[in-house]
Formats: structure tokens, sequence, C-alpha cells
């Protein structure tokens, strides 16, 4: 029996001789009259009282080792929890606070009970806590705010605060309030707002920037075009001559108009990109009949193709199909794909298209050639506006800005384009619209 064991039994002992000899016949009966069999079972029912008495102790004491495991659990939950608990009364008297409450309020916890709680809150903040627990003890639900707290030497500290409605276990109505340190997270928050203010000033003195620039090219370009179309009107004069220009000033002539057309085709790019870019792009959307719109395109680029001894096959028959575009532009998209692709194909080469509808009302153009084919890492910049991938000393001539302005006319147009390639095969680009109900009527 250990220790806890034989003092309970000793003290028990003691407190019933002394009941015993309070009572009025605390005298032991006359045993003398007893026979044998009666005082054997007279000690037989005293040693079974004792071994009853011994195991009675023995749950006790197992029931206080329990309790104390209890208590050593509720130790490390509540006490040494990471956050901080109170429980507060209905006259905002701090009750009760385990050790990470008041270690973030610097303070020892005998020194914060009792203590009104609103002694802890920033006194403008102290109306975010009434009302919170107004609301509770409304509606009994569980609030939650956000305010700053103050520790015993005055400095302020973000808490998430929840609150709950309890009662002590005199039935009294009590407050348990949960607190979050987050002042960590707060002060991650006014950097983020710091620095979304800050990129917000210098996107707007980007967008400034941008659209100067945007109004400046536009300007430059009208202005470019008078004098251009001037160069180009007296070259075809000297051209057309009589008598005829000779074979030398044939060769000179040939070049300034051969540049000046390079030239003026760059000016409607630039045009295209600033309108564009401006906003001052304006689209007639209707549906387009894509059968009548390749035929063109087919016609457009034969020369060309032609010349290049490329070899052009539309298949596919897209009558009855239509998309829903700007006619003009989308003709503009396709044009650009198709002189790419004979531009910069193989010697005898060629260059299929084909049309597609796609699931939820899509319809899909590819075009695709047998050229030499992009790496992964010219297609990232595939798009980028006077960006020609590394061709600015080849034969072909170019600007760099037919992709990036097909790439903007088709997401004008709800469209998305894109392509992809493989290094000595070919490549291939493709534009997605929304399919048309109806099928525009032929020009006439």
């Amino acid at each position: 029996m250990s220790t806890f064991g034989k003092w309970s039994l000793e003290t028990l002992r003691v407190r019933a001789e002394a009941q015993v000899k309070a009572a009025p016949n605390h005298g032991l009966a006359d045993t003398h009259d007893l026979s044998t069999e009666n005082l054997r079972a007279l000690v037989h029912e005293l040693q079974v009282h004792q071994i009853e008495l011994e195991m009675q102790n023995d749950n006790l004491l197992q029931t206080q080792h329990m309790l104390d495991a209890t208590r050593s659990r509720y130790f490390d939950l509540y006490d040494l929890a990471p956050i901080g608990y109170c429980t507060v009364s209905e006259q905002g008297l701090i009750l009760e606070t385990n050790f990470t409450a008041a270690a973030m309020m610097g303070a020892a916890r005998s020194d914060l009970v009792n203590k009104p709680l609103s002694r802890f809150i920033v006194k403008t903040d102290q109306d975010t806590y009434y009302r919170c627990r107004k609301t509770l003890f409304e509606d009994g639900s569980p609030q939650e705010c956000e305010l700053r707290m103050l520790k015993r030497t005055g400095a302020a500290f973000w808490v998430q605060v929840r609150v709950s409605a309890a009662q002590d276990p005199q039935g009294t109505p009590v407050q348990r309030m949960v607190m979050t340190d987050i002042s960590q997270r707060k002060h991650l928050d006014e950097l983020l707002l710091a620095n979304n203010q800050e990129l917000e000033v210098a996107r707007a003195v980007a967008d400034r920037a941008n659209q100067a620039k945007s109004d400046f090219l536009s300007n430059m370009t009208h202005e470019l075009r008078s004098p251009l179309n001037a160069i180009l009107g007296f070259a075809q004069l000297i051209d057309m001559g009589v008598p005829p220009p000779t074979a030398a000033q044939k060769t000179n002539v040939d070049q300034i108009l051969r540049a000046g057309w390079y030239l003026l085709d760059l000016i409607g790019e630039v045009l295209d990109l600033t309108s564009i870019e401006s906003g001052k792009l304006t689209l007639a959307m209707k549906p387009v009949a894509l059968a009548e719109l390749l035929s063109d395109c087919r016609t457009l680029m034969e020369a060309q193709a032609t010349k290049k001894n490329i070899h052009m096959e539309f298949c596919m028959d897209p009558h009855g199909l239509a998309a829903h575009a700007d006619r003009t532009r989308l003709k503009q998209v396709l044009v650009n794909l198709l002189s790419n692709a004979i531009k910069y194909n193989r010697p005898s080469g060629t260059v299929k298209v084909t049309c597609s509808q796609h699931p939820g009302q899509r319809l899909r153009i590819r075009v695709q050639d047998s050229g030499e084919g992009l790496s992964d890492e010219k297609l990232v910049q595939l798009f980028q506006p006077f960006n020609r991938l590394g061709r600015e000393s080849s034969a072909e001539e170019g600007t760099g800005i037919g992709l990036a302005v097909s790439k903007r006319l088709v997401e004008l147009m709800g469209g998305a384009i894109g392509a992809r390639s493989t290094v000595g095969i070919g490549s291939e680009f493709w534009l997605e619209l929304a399919q048309a109900d109806c099928i525009e009527q032929p020009l006439v």
C-alpha cells in the first residue's frame, strides 16, 4: 500500500474513533457471551470491511492520478497554447487568462485579473470591441473582429479576437475570448498596400507615356504619308515617262519604288498598332463568310506564292461557315499569316490552310508551312512588336509588326491566336473566332 493509502486509512481511523467516542453508547459490546463461531464471523466481517476500505482507497488514488494527468493536459492545452485565451465577465473584467495572453500584453496573469479589458485596448479601437460584444449578447453567435491592443509598456499590437458566450460554474454569463497576434500580417498588408499604390502611380505614368508615344507615332506617320506619296507618285511618273528611262535610271527608280512601298506598308502597320494601343480602332463586327474570304486571300497571295515556287493548298470546304468578325481586319490577319508562310518557307515548299469547327461554337483556321521552323525560345518572342527573331539581316523584307498587330486584332474580335513549330519541319499558326449563326451576303 502507498504512503497516500496508509495516510488515508490512519486519518479515517482517527476520525471514526472520534465519532464512536462521541456517541452515547460508544463502549464495545460484551464479547464474553459470543460464541467462537460468532467471533470468527465478526472478525471475518471486519477483515472484509478493511479490504473494502483499502480497495476504495486505491480507487481514490487512481482517480487522483487521473485528475493530475487531466490537470497537466489542461495546462498544456490552455496555458501553453500558441494563442491567447481570456475569460471576461459581463461587466468587462478579466477573470482568467492563459500564459500566452499575458505574454502578449507583457504582464503577469495576476496583474490582469479583475482589470477592465478596455484598459488594454487602443482607445480608437474600443468601439470595435463594444460593437462585437453587443452583437454577441444580442444573438449569442460567436463574433470576430480585428483591433489593436496595448502591452503594459504602452506599445500597440494587432490581434484577431473571437468571442463566444458561455457560463461559469455558478451559471453567470461570461465571454470566452480567443486572441491571435496578427501584427506581422498587418505589417505585410501595409507594405502590400504601399506597393500597390506605388504600382498604380507607376502604371498611370506608364499609361501617360504610352499614350504620348502612340499620339506621337500616329501624328508622325500621318505626316510621313503625304511626302511619301509624293515621292512614289513622281517615281511612277518617271518610270512611265516618255522617253522611257535608261536601264540605269530604271534600276534606280525601281529601288525608289520598292523602298517607298515598303516604307508605306511600315507606316500603315505602325498606324494600326498605335490605333489599337490607344483604343481608337473601331471594328465592324458581323458574320463573315469564310469561303468567300479565303478565296479572296488565295487570289491575293497567288502571285507571291508563284514567284517563290510555293504550292498553296486549301484543304477544306468552309461553305456555309461564318465567323463573327470584322471582315477587313480578319482578311488583314489571314493575309499576314499567308505572307509569312510563303516568305519564310523553303524553296518549292508548301502552305496548307484548313478550317474546322470546335466545341463552344468556335471556328479554327490553321496555316501550316514547310519552312525551317522555330525554336521554343523564338516562339516565346513571336508576337512581340518589332522583333524579327534574328532575321534582320536576311534578304526577306519585314517590319516585325505584322504578327503583333494580328494578335491584337484577333483578340479585339474576341478570338485567340497562337502557333506551334518544329525546327526542320515547319510551323503552324492558328486563330480561333466565334462562329456566326448566319452568313453575310456576298459583295456585289
